[in-house]
């Protein structure tokens, strides 16, 4: 690979980073070319970019960008997966591969800017999605809602029961009265 072809590779890469979600860095070392495509394919089914890339190229290209924060990951094979959208999606995609080819390792994250071990991006791989997360906050919201309609009809329940009361009892005071 040329001077110019070195420096397109890193201007490309530097887009890429662009907008990103979430990143892993992947000891990928041990896998086929069949497991690799295996991988990539799975991985594009969820709108993630995955690239093999070497490590001096990948620091210049993170120059001035949050993948900064990675640079001393960049050592040995590896790759770097880059998701723009659920972070949670990535996570569960390479720890299901990971079940399958226990050589396939997770060196680092970084997930909207900020540095995750291997250990966190797995426990992110066990979280609900963002949508079914959203639709248990909304559920929690309209079961409160629910509640307080609940306890202000029963509080206008009460009052309206007082109120029948004493009305009853007005009219028999002036029934005796009378």
């Amino acid at each position: 690979m040329n001077r110019k072809e070195k420096e397109q590779l890193v201007s490309d890469l530097s887009e890429k980073i662009e907008g990103y979600k979430a990143v892993v860095l992947i000891h990928y070392r041990g896998l086929d070319v069949e497991q690799m495509n295996q991988l990539r394919k799975r991985l594009r089914e969820e709108k993630v970019s995955y690239h093999v890339v070497k490590n001096t190229l990948m620091r210049l290209a993170s120059k001035g960008t949050d993948l900064e924060k990675l640079n001393g990951y960049f050592k040995g094979p590896t790759a770097i997966a880059i998701s723009y959208g659920d972070p949670i999606l990535l996570a569960k995609v390479l720890l299901e591969f990971i079940k399958t080819q226990p050589s396939f390792e997770i060196k680092v994250g970084l997930i909207e800017g900020r540095v995750a071990l291997p250990e966190e991006v797995k426990a992110l791989a066990t979280m609900p999605s963002r949508e079914v997360l959203l639709a248990q906050i909304l559920g929690g919201i309209q079961m409160s809602g629910g509640k307080v309609v609940g306890t202000i009809l029963s509080i206008l329940q009460q009052m309206l029961g007082l109120l029948q009361a004493r009305t009853g009892q007005l009219a028999k005071s002036k029934a005796s009265v009378t």
